[in-house]
């Protein structure tokens, strides 16, 4: 099993390694989609040692879809991820794995192309030209995922926990609606903590930003799947992803203590729907006050996911 989580400072990576995660996940928003925080270099050189001291792992996030205007910066990025000694990047652009093939072959790679990654046949494309890995679309429910996790041939990554992104415009779409209402905002950063809703369901708040990547937009719940963890476990899906995007820095340690030990009780096979139930409250008990949790599209029927 292998517990990926965000980071969103030194100090937390600290924290988390002590937790007991097995892999940080980082990066910086002029290469990586929907990160907490931007990790820039002079802290990875301090992170990356420190991970590995600990056992651990370090994956950078190079998930942007880059026009020519940023291509370029990816190989340079990519050379210095390779000399700090990185585990893996994520990636999507195929013209940014094109990049890495040809400058820096030696550094593994996770195919994450986000919502597009839903069959076994796509992965397992990607496994054979050079993927190590894939991170599996979010709107996969569970009755795909049974068919899908026999056919792999790398492993695939589920989100258990966290903000799900459901749309992304590489368009500044909030500051073009301001423009439009003559409403001249200055700010539409995640901090902001903006929100759509659909007129005949108030209660349903999208939450929305903008940054260098373009425009997001959230889930209305975040994920919770520490009930179902024992049925990832049991088909062999165990690569567990943590999101802390929404969430603040110390309670997210507190999170990913819980899915430690739920990692610790399915490995010594006392995982109980009691213990379950009781870690999942643990998660509850830390979630950001104005979000609420879900198992997204996990329990959803197949033939609903539209």
């Amino acid at each position: 099993m292998n517990l990926i989580t965000t980071v969103a400072s030194v100090q937390q990576a600290e924290a988390l390694l002590a937790a007991g995660v097995d892999t940080l996940y980082l990066g910086e928003s002029e290469f990586g989609l929907r990160l907490p925080a931007d990790i820039h270099q002079a802290d990875l050189k301090t992170i990356v040692p420190m991970a590995h001291a600990a056992g651990k792992k370090v994956t950078v996030a190079v998930n942007a879809i880059f026009h020519n205007d940023r291509i370029e910066k990816v190989r340079a990025y990519l050379h210095v991820l390779a000399d700090l000694k990185v585990d893996a990047v994520t990636i999507g652009d195929p013209g940014a794995i094109h990049v890495l093939q040809q400058e820096v072959p030696e550094l593994a790679y996770i195919y994450d192309a986000e919502v597009v990654v839903t069959s076994a046949q796509q992965v397992n494309f990607w496994a054979r030209h050079g993927a190590t890995g894939a991170v599996i679309a979010r709107e996969v429910p569970y009755g795909e995922l049974v068919t899908m996790a026999p056919e792999l041939t790398v492993p695939g990554e589920i989100q258990v926990y966290g903000a799900t992104c459901i749309h992304q415009s590489g368009r500044p779409l909030l500051h073009n609606y301001f423009d439009f209402v003559k409403d001249h905002q200055d700010r539409a950063d995640r901090q902001r903590g903006l929100f759509i809703a659909i007129p005949q369901h108030q209660n349903d708040h999208y939450s929305i930003y903008e940054d260098r990547n373009g425009t997001h937009i959230f889930a209305n719940n975040d994920l919770n799947l520490m009930t179902k963890l024992d049925q990832l476990y049991q088909l062999g899906l165990t690569n567990w992803k943590l999101d802390g995007l929404f969430t603040d820095e110390t309670q997210f340690v507190a999170i990913a203590k819980a899915f430690v030990a739920a990692k610790q009780a399915l490995a010594a096979g006392t995982w109980t729907p009691a213990l379950a139930a009781e870690l999942s409250q643990q998660v509850v008990a830390n979630q950001p006050v104005n979000r609420g949790l879900d198992t997204g599209f996990y329990e959803i029927d197949p033939s609903e996911v539209q």
